[in-house]
């Protein structure tokens, strides 16, 4: 594969399983020097890591709390100083709580912290790069198909957050656009990943919504991702891309 990434140093917060792996290694497999967070699963992280080197590229992974807005900074300076830059934020950590509006079990301090992570998370770690990436520096935030269709109940909070997260890039993109970033999000539909497993009776509606009948995997939408970060992006911001099998069609 080309190292057309290669020079490049890439941030992925919540790197260590899921998306955020995949993601790694398909920035690693271009060329980038990667860069992962984790915030509960440090062997996990490790693996990945090691799985990076392999490709001869430098890696390191860096616990964070997305939540905490004080961690999330400290971990864009850490990479900053362990690698003595930043070129491609990737901000895929997050979480997902269900719970109906009129549900009185709904743990409100779950919800928020939620929000936390999904949102102010994203948030901070785009404030923080912004200040140290330089012009072709490239965001990319994986938000979810969610953010723009609330197709079951319970998840309006969660869809809240991704609805967020792609109003807040179109923003960014015109806030950073004079500095030569680009800033972009994916809307992943439903993904084979620890969060959203397919072998589950909640993933038989969600195979069925989708216009290819499957789930997709990791791997497809860390290419997606790997390619707005690529110089062949360079004219593409302010845009969010559905990566669902169709579930938006």
């Amino acid at each position: 594969m080309s190292k057309i990434l290669s020079g490049k140093v890439a941030l992925v917060t919540g790197g260590s399983h899921g998306i955020g792996a995949a993601t790694a290694r398909a920035l690693a497999e271009r060329g980038a020097d990667v860069a992962i967070s984790y915030s509960a699963s440090p062997d996990k992280a490790e693996a990945v890591v090691r799985d990076l080197t392999i490709m001869g590229v430098r890696a390191a992974a860096f616990k964070a709390d997305q939540a905490n807005t004080a961690e999330v900074e400290r971990l864009v300076a850490a990479v900053v100083e362990r690698f003595g830059r930043l070129d491609i934020l990737v901000n895929n950590a997050g979480v997902f709580v269900a719970g109906a509006l009129n549900d009185p079990s709904v743990n409100a301090a779950q919800l928020d912290r939620q929000f936390a992570i999904n949102v102010g998370g994203v948030a901070t770690a785009v404030r923080a790069a912004a200040k140290v990436m330089g012009e072709g520096g490239r965001i990319v935030s994986v938000g979810s198909v969610l953010g723009g269709r609330v197709p079951f109940p319970g998840i309006a909070d969660y869809s809240a957050t991704k609805a967020a997260v792609a109003t807040y890039t179109k923003g960014w993109a015109r806030d950073l656009g004079s500095k030569g970033i680009t800033v972009n999000a994916i809307q992943p539909g439903p993904i084979n990943t620890d969060m959203n497993p397919e072998n589950t009776d909640f993933a038989v509606p969600q195979k069925a919504a989708t216009a290819l009948g499957r789930y997709g995997r990791p791997e497809e939408v860390a290419a997606a991702i790997a390619f707005l970060a690529s110089p062949a992006a360079s004219y593409i911001t302010g845009a969010t891309l559905d990566v669902d099998g169709g579930f938006n069609a």
